[in-house]
């Protein structure tokens, strides 16, 4: 999607975020205070897909939140949403790129997720990217709907994959 920049998310960002997971999720969504709290913690990374609007805004189009635990080689992919006017893009497929290169950056080696059973769509892309299913959560959700548990084992931790390196050649990984 051009015009569209994936970077470190701001307290600028809260309002475009919140109406994101408003949007995205109709239950689970996590709490405008909870994304304050992530913004720039050693623990988390939470990075939004902008693109420019009338008058300057910046519209949230996207975004994902990994989660690091400290002695773990093991990151974990906690959310990520792209709105309905980035969806068929490649959005969703550059912020999960984005994602893998954070984990790695992070020095981790494998990068975790859940996702809902009937979310075909991101499963195709999970599976299409090389994730294999490790599990099922049943009654995983608040509506009970079961999850399914992916992983994936990230490249080289020697290569550079930094989010800044990856993202500032034209000819980098994006995602729907």
């Amino acid at each position: 999607m051009p015009g569209v920049k994936i970077r470190d998310a701001g307290g600028d960002d809260l309002d475009g975020l919140s109406a994101l997971e408003a949007r995205s999720f109709a239950s689970d969504r996590m709490a405008r205070r909870n994304l304050r709290r992530l913004i720039g913690r050693r623990t988390a990374r939470l990075r939004v897909a902008a693109g420019s609007r009338k008058g300057g805004d910046r519209a949230i189009l996207g975004y994902h939140l990994v989660l690091f635990r400290k002695g773990s080689a093991v990151a974990r992919l906690y959310s990520i949403a792209v709105d309905d006017r980035g969806r068929g893009k490649g959005l969703g497929r550059r912020l999960l790129a984005d994602a893998e290169a954070v984990a790695a950056d992070a020095r981790r080696r494998v990068l975790r997720l859940e996702v809902r059973e009937e979310n075909r769509p991101a499963i195709r892309l999970y599976e299409r990217r090389g994730y294999r299913q490790i599990g099922r959560y049943r009654a995983y959700y608040a509506d009970k709907t079961d999850a399914l548990r992916y992983e994936k084992r990230l490249g080289d931790l020697d290569e550079d994959r930094s989010p800044r390196r990856q993202h500032s050649s034209p000819r980098r990984r994006r995602r729907t």
